[in-house]
Formats: structure tokens, C-alpha cells, sequence
């Protein structure tokens, strides 16, 4: 397929902004949707919309079939052993959320010990913090070299007796650097710690195994990979998730109930309470099918050319700084100008049509860590083009003369 067919797939792209054709560089907070995707919301609202798991009339079961046919889309994608291992959320937010409220339940008490790293986005930080708060228990973080870069070793003597939880970012949302997420799994469970992959920067850009990585739990956002907002999964060995209590708590997730007492289904339903999102479960399922048929070492394949263009453009530009390790990108990469503020850069850009992200990109002690104050994030998808990436190297040597 070519490039333009494809861009035809994505409705929004035609459209224009101040005047000027729209390119968008800011897919790491969010992608835009296919037709097939919103045909498939379309379709659902139009001819199977009704709730599941409650009726016995034809459209409830239409519906509920077609959110269970999601469901093992998602486990074909992730190749987890089992459908019931996929546990649909609101997004990666409320996955991380949900583990962190009832993996504390379970197994954190005071004096325990949760690693996490200094490269975390705030979703797989400040869940952390509170528990440890909550509970007594201690936080320990995995710090960064001055490239960016996670310290392994600081890893390996962090993880010790009182260690029940590593939490680690797949793909950084600030730099795009790729963490070795198979070592640091195999090195937390040489110790039998359980591993939590955050993997909301990873799952559009990577094929992602869960049984080869071997983590306990992986989670991401259906928005990040074109599938509607609203959307996401917690992936969990069955046996960790059985151990976990439930988190919100209502109907659907229960066998029986008296006025003394409940009886709580089995995972996944015993943390899918309430009217649950279908129209965004058939949306994910449309956007795998999608990224499926174009093939993912397709996507990584382009994706990595437009970075290494963006990367080779910046590193030319006098007065520039690059951050983070290049041979370890995917998807994003975040950069200043010595002479200019991010955001009056990123009002430059969007007057030429760039749509970039500026700001600390909810990674505050990365950010810190890395530049000093908030940085320029440009961030790259299937539909992105070279001619983009030049775009966004002209815009920026324009916002240079014009604020230097």
C-alpha cells in the first residue's frame, strides 16, 4: 500500500489548520482513527447496541459476542495463553490503577518495597507513591545515566527480600528509548518479583509477545493505537489475577448476592463492573486488524526512518540539543532550542500547522533529570511521511530566527 492510499485511510489529515496542511507529530498522546475503525462504532451503535451480560434478547447477545470476539483479538495480538487473562479498562491510567489498589490490597504492608524508575510517566508513578503512603511500604527508584538511560545494575541491587513489585515503562514517552523490559523481567523473577510493563508507547510501534517477555502484567491504551479514547487492557497471568481482589465493585462482576454477603466472579469479569465500553472493545479489535494487515516490521521499519531523518535534521541545526541514547528509539524523540522557550516554539509550530507536544509530558522527574525544564516532543506514526518530517525541520529553524 502506498503511502498517500494509506493517509486516505485517515480522514483528519486532509484537513487544514491555520491555513496551512496539517501535520501531525503528537501520535504518542494520541492517534488519529481509520475508517474501519469509526465504521465499526458506527456499525455497532446502528445494528448491536444493547448491554451485556444481563439479557437474554438478541441484540444483548449480539453484542456481548462481539465484545468477547474483541477480546480474544486482543489476546491473539498480545499472544497470551488465554482470553480471560484480558481485562478491559478505561485506559492504561485505570490498568496501572487497578493493579496498585488491589495487588496493595493483597500482598504490600508496611516495610514492603515497590521499584519503580526515574523515567516513568506519572501514571506509573503517582499510583506508586500513594500506595506506599497508604500503606507504609517504600518506594525505590531505578535511577538514569546522563543520557537518559536506565542503570541496570542499579536494578539489580534495588530487587532484594522485600522487593513485591518492579514497575517499568516499555518505551519512554519523553525520548522513545527502549528499555530492555526482557532482561529487567528475567532479573526481577530470578528473585520472584512480579513485573508490571507499562506498554501505552510501545503497543502501536512493536510487536509485543507477553508469553516471550514473560511480565506478570502489561498494559496500554486502545487511543494510542488508533482505536477509539476510552479503551484499554490490563494483561495478566491467570494467576496473579485470580489472587487480586476486586477493585470498583457493581454489577456483572458478581455470582451471588445477599444483603450480608457477595460472591465475585473469576477474572476477567471480576474487574469489569458496570455497563462496559463496547463500542470501544469492537473499536480496538478494528485497529489491530488494521495495524495487523499493513505488519508491524513494516511500521517499525518506516517509523524508524522518519525518526532517524528528524534526529539527523536537529542534530544539524546550530543551537539545538537532542536528549536521550539514539540507538534506542522508537516512535518519539524530544528536543530544545538553547535560545527559545518550548512552548513559544510549539505556538510557532502550530501557526505553521505542526502539531507538536511541549511541557514536561506528565514525566516530570524525567524531564527535569534529562533537560532542565519542559522540552519539544515530536512523535511519529504509520501515516506520517518524510515530507513531515521536513515540514517540521523547516518550521523549526523558522521558530529560531523568529524568537532567537
Amino acid at each position: 500500500m502506498s503511502i498517500d492510499t494509506l493517509r486516505a485511510d485517515f480522514p483528519i489529515l486532509a484537513r487544514q489548520v491555520h491555513g496551512k496542511a496539517l501535520v501531525y507529530l503528537d501520535n504518542a498522546a494520541t492517534t488519529h482513527k481509520p475508517y474501519s475503525v469509526t465504521d465499526r462504532i458506527v456499525a455497532f451503535y446502528e445494528n448491536e447496541n444493547a448491554g451485556i451480560n444481563r439479557s437474554l434478547h438478541a441484540l444483548a447477545d449480539e453484542a456481548g459476542t462481539a465484545y468477547e470476539a474483541a477480546r480474544e483479538a486482543v489476546r491473539a495480538y498480545l499472544n497470551a495463553h488465554s482470553s480471560s487473562e484480558i481485562v478491559f479498562t478505561s485506559g492504561t491510567t485505570e490498568s496501572i490503577n487497578l493493579i496498585a489498589a488491589t495487588f496493595g490490597e493483597a500482598f504490600v504492608r508496611e516495610g514492603d518495597e515497590i521499584v519503580v524508575t526515574a523515567m516513568e510517566h506519572h501514571a506509573n508513578l503517582v499510583p506508586w507513591q500513594r500506595l506506599c503512603n497508604k500503606t507504609g511500604a517504600v518506594l525505590r527508584v531505578v535511577p538514569i545515566d546522563e543520557s537518559g538511560v536506565l542503570r541496570l545494575d542499579s536494578l539489580e541491587e534495588l530487587i532484594n527480600g522485600r522487593t513485591r513489585l518492579v514497575t517499568v515503562t516499555h518505551v519512554s514517552n519523553v525520548t522513545g528509548i527502549v528499555n530492555p523490559v526482557s532482561e529487567i523481567t528475567a532479573m526481577a523473577h530470578a528473585r520472584d518479583v512480579p513485573v508490571l510493563i507499562d506498554g501505552a508507547q510501545a503497543i502501536a510501534h512493536h510487536a509485543i509477545d507477553v508469553a516471550a517477555l514473560d511480565c506478570d502484567f502489561y498494559v496500554f491504551s486502545g487511543h494510542k493505537i488508533y482505536s477509539a479514547a476510552g479503551i484499554g487492557v490490563l494483561y495478566g497471568k491467570h494467576h496473579w489475577l485470580d489472587s487480586l481482589p476486586p477493585h470498583h465493585s457493581g454489577g456483572g462482576m458478581v455470582t451471588s448476592v445477599s444483603l450480608e454477603h457477595s460472591h465475585f466472579e473469576r477474572a476477567p469479569l471480576r474487574f469489569e463492573p458496570g455497563t462496559r465500553n463496547v463500542a470501544g472493545a469492537v473499536s480496538l479489535e478494528a485497529a489491530l486488524e488494521y495495524v495487523m494487515a499493513l505488519g508491524m516490521e513494516e511500521i517499525t521499519s518506516h517509523e524508524g526512518a522518519l525518526l532517524r531523518r528528524l534526529e539527523e535534521g536537529l542534530r544539524e541545526m546550530k543551537g539545538t540539543t537532542v536528549h536521550g541514547e539514539a540507538d534506542r528509539r522508537c516512535c518519539s524523540l524530544s528536543f530544545n532550542l538553547d535560545a527559545a522557550h518550548p512552548a513559544d516554539v510549539g505556538m510557532v509550530l502550530d501557526k505553521l500547522g505542526i502539531a507538536v507536544r511541549t511541557g514536561t509530558h506528565c514525566a516530570q522527574p524525567y524531564v527535569d533529570a534529562i533537560a532542565g525544564k519542559a522540552t519539544i516532543r515530536a512523535s511519529v506514526a504509520l501515516y506520517n511521511t518524510r515530507k513531515d518530517i521536513d515540514k517540521l525541520l523547516d518550521g523549526i529553524e523558522r521558530a529560531a530566527v523568529i524568537l532567537r
